[in-house]
């Protein structure tokens, strides 16, 4: 009896090894970005006694990361940060794979995205664009954006609708790559997330048109010259009436322990605390929703749903 009395308290689950960090997507773009910042957060604060790396699994539109982590069942010492291929990739290539192969554990943010042409265009506003888009010809102008069939392509093709002509859509490896592109001026237009342009809004060299969101952005202090985040119109005000945000959220492999999960769930809200991850929220001009738990997944269960619609109406699903 004394000494059940006297037996120390169960420890707490923590990692024993190093976290692989997989970024399904390549380097340079939000989600990429958004990793090495909370690698670096954990690491300066001193959050996690383990190291983690980040490991950029870009293939197959981010299948490659989606099959690592679906193959990594029950492995505690993996995470995954997700955009919205997660739900893109598996219906566009029919790949295996689903959220359910995952365990859900924080959504960090949602992202934006913003109509960005090269400074140098003679296009001041989305109307300007979108006038010259339905004045050319089919197919002369064209959209970069990441990886095929995925968000990036599912706007373009939302925008061909509205203008009544398609434009020429070029896909590229990641968000880093899109932004140079558009300021060497190999493609005509963009839809990066804030934070893959805002380097080359700051340097003069691309501007944003419009945010696909219902409401102007809140950041209101100066990012290029005299203009803000919130001085960006929205794009249905401009007469694109398409709305889209996208997820940036941390999932770990299935069958993990309940208390591994809590134990991230933990060291997530500790990363959003610090004045780091606020600069980048800033910098990014962020939606800073976030959840986890039963919320989170019933959240990424009607997402997927919402794209599955989207991705049948662009002709996206591996079906067709």
């Amino acid at each position: 009896m004394a000494a059940t009395l006297f037996a120390p308290a169960a420890k707490a689950w923590e990692p024993t090894r190093t976290i692989e960090f997989i970024v399904p997507a390549g380097t340079g773009g939000g989600a990429d970005q958004m990793a090495r910042v909370i690698q670096g957060i954990v690491a300066k604060h001193g959050l996690m006694k383990q190291t983690m790396v980040v490991i950029n699994k870009a293939g197959g539109a981010g299948g490659e990361g989606f099959l690592d982590i679906k193959g990594a069942k029950g492995n505690p010492h993996k995470l995954v940060i997700t955009l919205s291929n997660l739900f893109t990739t598996p219906m566009a290539t029919g790949i295996p794979f689903s959220w359910k192969d995952m365990t859900p554990v924080s959504m960090m943010a949602l992202d934006e995205f913003v109509l960005w042409v090269n400074a140098e265009s003679p296009y001041k506003t989305a109307k300007d664009y979108t006038d010259a888009i339905k004045a050319a010809e089919p197919g002369k102008f064209k959209m970069g954006g990441t990886g095929s069939k995925q968000e990036d392509q599912i706007i373009t093709v939302a925008i061909d609708r509205v203008t009544g002509k398609k434009m020429t859509y070029v896909p590229y490896k990641g968000g880093g790559e899109v932004a140079v592109q558009l300021v060497g001026k190999h493609i005509d237009s963009t839809v990066n997330n804030p934070i893959e342009a805002v380097a080359q809004w700051r340097a003069g060299a691309l501007r944003p048109l419009c945010v696909f969101d219902s409401k102007p952005l809140p950041v209101t202090d100066k990012i290029a010259g005299d203009k803000a985040w919130a001085d960006i119109p929205t794009c249905k005000s401009a007469g694109l009436d398409i709305e889209y945000l996208m997820l940036r959220g941390i999932f770990m492999p299935a069958g993990v322990p309940k208390e591994a999960t809590a134990y991230y769930v933990d060291l997530m809200k500790k990363v959003r605390d610090t004045p780091e991850w606020k600069q980048l929220m800033h910098d990014g001009a962020f939606n800073q929703t976030t959840m986890s738990g039963d919320e989170y997944a019933k959240w990424v269960e009607n997402e997927e749903k919402r794209h599955r619609d989207l991705m049948k109406e662009a002709g996206f699903l591996a079906s067709n």
